[in-house]
């Protein structure tokens, strides 16, 4: 994979407890990484080969290249 065309996301924690689980890609679609972020922290997550996808459970403001989106 070319490293200057992946795609990042950072998440930003507006409260304590914000989940951010990684989605595997493929024939079936499986959990297989989660982070556990307090308010203020930030993750910065890249989309690669296993990673297609993520979920957010909290408030939490996300970063991507399309802009900012707020979760609830």
């Amino acid at each position: 994979m070319d490293l200057e065309r992946q795609n990042y996301v950072m998440v930003q924690a507006l409260e304590n407890g914000v989940t951010i689980i990684g989605l595997t890609r493929g024939v079936s679609t499986k959990f297989h990484h989660t982070e556990k972020l307090d308010r203020g922290e930030i993750l910065i997550a890249q989309f690669t080969e296993h990673t297609s996808a993520i979920k957010i459970r909290g408030k939490a403001k996300v970063f991507t290249e399309l802009g900012v989106a707020e979760s609830e």
